[in-house]
């Protein structure tokens, strides 16, 4: 057996049960999304390029590969503190107009960091994690305003790109429009601008609708001095450009490029989808989520406004209306990874357009080709600017398995786009009822960003348009069957649903609760009591609604709301011990975290262990029939981001044979393949003689004897061996004025060996670099003269373990420009000495 068998006794009620997803899928997909779908879409967006004139040139991006990753894995590349990449590259096809001469080339584009299969990217030695944002959702919304005892209601209509449109009511009737947090102007002279060319049409548009006691486009019009399309677009563009000269031709420009131009305007294909779902008028046109929405739908249409300011009059006519949650997750999305580097790509990508119109009217028209057009110096720009200094690519938090797990399925609302600390209120940062089941109530930060920042829920996941859905189990005729729905939240409000914890009876028939036969549900959002043959879907878990941090507390339910929240996060800081055990009382999660964090080994088919050491696994896999044989090198020693040390040992022996999906060796805070974050000791609450005043604890000696609580930490010290302008610096042992003691750890070119101890002072890379010449004296002169340069001066620039540190040197890396490293300029080499210090409680 690869894990020693536990005898694990479950105590759940629910008589439910749900296979959990992967807890990296969001990251994995996204990746995965953003290779096989996005990149296409921006060489979609972005072909073909014209030269300025449109009469010689064109270029087309045909398609695109990636080339072999410059490491075999993230490792390697740690190792080599280098990041982990692969080329892009694309073909591109130039086509001469005049002479219909065409030319195909393979362009190299930049160099990309690859995921690994843990969801990190590694950039200059270094594991990131990119971060999902949380943001407002483009289309149409509508808002409502207070005055005189009646509730006067507008409408914004929100582009991914492009101007912003937002509708107002006075309590007159008149419907204003402001563009762009302009001057208001009438919603009837924009309509009149974009379309509806004359008072008549526009009375004939609304008849219908506006039949309530205000006559809202009877009092817009009656304030509005313009009779037709053109006097409609002049108004306009001297409120957008007041003092500037204007024709009914450049307003007609500006304004229709403003609306009708993909370039400047984009809905996107969410605010597309999110306009169609609002506005019952364009329901006709509705797609499901996923469908493809082209380019000509993804601009503003004369029916999109004319139908938004129709449901604003239907509002304002209707006392029960009320307005959208702005904060409702129907109203909000999830920006992925994908998107998130998409949008910088297409910043990258058009400056380079601009440089490839530059290129196409300066260059001889014969001998030009793509490669010459194309420079590929904006597109690296972006990528190294994306992955090395974006607020949404982040130093992995890699204290332990699950810290790296939640920081990958972290939300925030801050970033480019986003919410700021200091102007977001009360609201944004509350939890909502929609959140159940998407996003955890419980595991936030304390301090400035609560509320801001969050986590997924444990089943979440998010569709292709970035709505959070949450996993909800069919019930047909009160049976609760195994057909899974995921719901968004504005699908869920339709729908009556019961929680996990309904009782049922062995067939899935859910129970009565409250004679004769009803139960406690959720009714379209709203808690209340209903019949069983009205239910609709149950919750798949007890345990949906929270993260999988919260998810590992057990009898949560008895916690207190900000304690469970500290716990949640205080879980993600605990250091990983030398003797992890795994928790007497867990709930069950334990297992799935660790699997899917990805510092364990699993089996990927049946076999049996060939050999096992500390530094290996050979293993023979039996796959259809075939014995294919398989080397695990197993990480020792490695230093995490937060200096901690990740080290994986196996739990198999020679011999033992195992099934697929067995774990074959443990990583950091990880015991038989589930979750040890500490050890299982005995508590107890104890006044004694002040030794637990207030926070402190009092621990027996056993503890720190034992090594119960004993961990290993990891410090790196780097030295760097320059050109300076008196010539270069060496590595030597053979240091003035420092004796043999010093010396007895160092080799011939003075690096300290793996094993040595080390302390405060002691020497790590003996480096010597030269002194500035003062005046000689004759004497001096003379020894110069004798033994040549070996009397010249030098000083001692050794690296030395700093004050207060010791341990063991348990890694030494060498980079040099010999080698073919990349070093900064002006370093000749560099060596990098990690040192281990076993730390006790």
């Amino acid at each position: 057996m690869a894990e020693k068998t536990q005898h694990i006794r479950n105590f759940s009620k629910s008589g439910l049960s749900f296979v959990t997803p992967h807890l990296l899928e969001m990251q994995r997909d996204t990746w995965k999304d953003f290779i096989d779908v996005r990149i296409k879409e921006l060489f979609s967006e972005i072909s073909p390029i014209f030269d300025y004139t449109s009469k010689e040139f064109e270029l087309w991006f045909l398609d695109y590969n990636l080339g072999k990753p410059n490491y075999k894995n993230g490792l390697e590349a740690k190792r080599n503190n280098d990041s982990l990449e692969v080329s892009l590259r694309a073909k591109i096809r130039l086509v001469n107009k005049k002479t219909k001469e065409v030319k195909d080339q393979e362009v190299f584009l930049c160099d990309f960091p690859l995921m690994t299969e843990r969801g990190t990217f590694v950039v200059n030695g270094v594991e990131r994690v990119v971060v999902s944002q949380l943001i407002r959702s483009p289309g149409a919304f509508f808002t409502s305003r207070s005055a005189k005892g009646k509730n006067f209601f507008g409408a914004k209509v929100i582009p991914n790109r492009g101007a912003w449109l937002e509708f107002e009511t006075e309590e007159s009737g008149f419907v204003g429009v402001k563009i762009n947090r302009k001057r208001k102007v009438p919603a009837t002279t924009l309509l009149m601008a974009l379309g509806l060319e004359n008072i008549e049409k526009i009375q004939k548009e609304f008849k219908d609708v506006d039949t309530g006691e205000i006559k809202y486009i009877y009092e817009t019009l009656k304030r509005d001095t313009c009779k037709d399309q053109k006097e409609a677009l002049v108004e306009i563009y001297r409120r957008l450009r007041p003092g500037d000269l204007v024709t009914p031709d450049t307003a007609q420009d500006l304004i229709f490029n403003m609306f009708f131009n993909f370039d400047r305007y984009d809905l996107s294909k969410v605010g597309r989808w999110k306009t169609w779902m609002r506005l019952p008028g364009l329901n006709t046109k509705k797609k499901d989520a996923g469908s493809d929405i082209t380019k000509e739908e993804r601009i503003l249409s004369i029916e999109d406004l004319v139908e938004v300011v129709k449901e604003v009059i239907k509002l304002n006519n209707n006392p029960n209306a009320k307005a959208d949650q702005v904060d409702h997750l129907g109203n909000r999305r999830v920006r992925t990874l994908s998107e998130l580097l998409q949008n910088r790509l297409r910043v990258g990508l058009m400056r380079m357009e601009r440089i490839i119109k530059d290129k196409m009217s300066t260059l001889d028209p014969s001998t030009i080709t793509a490669t010459q057009l194309i420079n590929p110096r904006p597109l690296m720009a972006v990528v190294k600017e994306f992955f090395t200094s974006s607020q949404f690519s982040q130093f992995m938090d890699n204290e332990n398995p699950l810290a790296e797990l939640e920081h990958k399925r972290r939300l925030t609302t801050t970033g480019p786009g986003g919410l700021t600390r200091e102007r977001a209120g009360f609201e944004v940062r509350d939890v909502q009822p929609s959140h159940y089941g998407r996003i955890c109530p419980i595991e936030t930060p304390e301090g400035q960003n609560v509320g801001l920042v969050g986590h997924l829920a444990s089943f979440a996941r998010v569709n292709p348009y970035g709505f959070i859905e949450a996993p909800y189990f069919k019930v047909k005729n009160g049976k609760i069957t195994d057909e899974v729905h995921y719901l968004s939240a504005q699908e869920e409000e339709r729908y009556i649903i019961v929680p996990a914890s309904v009782p049922i009876d062995k067939n899935g028939k859910i129970l009565p609760e409250i004679p004769p036969n009803k139960v406690e549900a959720r009714v379209k959002g709203e808690p209340a009591e209903t019949e069983i043959s009205k239910v609709d879907y149950s919750d798949v878990s007890s345990k949906q609604f929270i993260s999988a941090a919260a998810s590992l507390i057990p009898f949560l339910q008895n916690d207190d709301a900000s304690r469970a929240l500290m716990g949640s996060n205080m879980q993600r800081q605990a250091v990983p011990l030398i003797r992890p055990e795994a928790p007497l009382v867990g709930t069950g999660v334990e297992r799935n975290v660790a699997r899917d964090s990805g510092q364990v080994i699993l089996a990927t088919s049946n076999g049996v262990v060939k050999e096992v050491d500390a530094s290996h696994i050979l293993v023979q896999y039996d796959v259809s029939g075939k014995k294919v044989t398989q080397d695990y090198e197993l990480q020792t020693f490695v230093r995490t981001n937060q200096y901690s040390c990740f080290h994986q040992k196996p739990i198999v022996q020679k011999g033992d044979h195992f099934k697929k999906g067995d774990v074959l060796a443990d990583g950091a805070a990880i015991d038989q393949g589930r979750l040890a974050l500490g050890r299982n000791i005995l508590v107890c609450f104890l006044p004694l003689r002040g030794g637990g005043f207030e926070d402190s604890i009092t621990i027996s000696e056993k503890l720190v004897k034992e090594f119960e609580f004993t961990s290993i930490h990891i410090e790196d010290f780097t030295c760097d061996v320059r050109e300076t302008k008196l010539g270069d610096e060496q590595t030597t042992s053979d240091i003035p004025n420092v004796g043999e003691e010093k010396l007895k750890d160092l080799d011939e070119e003075g690096i300290v060996r793996v094993g040595a101890s080390v302390g405060p002072n002691d020497i790590l890379v003996g480096k010597i670099s030269p002194k500035g010449e003062a005046e000689l004296t004759p004497e001096e002169r003379l020894l110069r003269a004798i033994f040549g340069e070996k009397a010249k001066d030098v000083k001692d620039t050794s690296m030395r373990v700093e004050h207060g540190k010791h341990g063991k040197v348990t890694n030494v890396k060498i980079f040099s420009r010999e080698l073919g490293h990349k070093l900064e300029p002006g370093v000749i080499k560099k060596i990098q000495v990690e040192v281990s210090e076993i730390r006790h409680v």
